[in-house]
């Protein structure tokens, strides 16, 4: 089985996205998020949104976790209620 990665669809993809990364992640590097941010973009798919953190390690949303990052966290759950509140999910 070949995993489906989320540039390999991009240009499928019609609801909006939010994605939030840690620059520091190992995994996922930084020139991927850029390249999907542009695919995203290519295919119209303007209300789409990719933050990255630049001190932030995967998994830093996770308090039990070595790599969590408050300053981080914190922000990124606010931009997350943000978005749901803007993409029609929100109460």
């Amino acid at each position: 089985l070949q995993p489906t990665h989320p540039i390999d669809v991009a240009a499928r993809i019609k609801a909006p996205v939010l994605g939030l990364y840690g620059a520091k992640d190992g995994g996922i590097p930084v020139a991927s998020l850029d390249r999907l941010k542009a695919a995203l973009a290519a295919a119209g798919n303007t209300r789409s949104e990719i933050v990255v953190y630049p001190d932030a390690e995967h998994g830093f949303h996770a308090d039990y976790r070595p790599s969590y990052n408050e300053k981080a966290a914190q922000d990124a759950f606010a931009k997350l209620l943000a978005w749901f509140r803007k993409n029609g999910a929100g109460a």
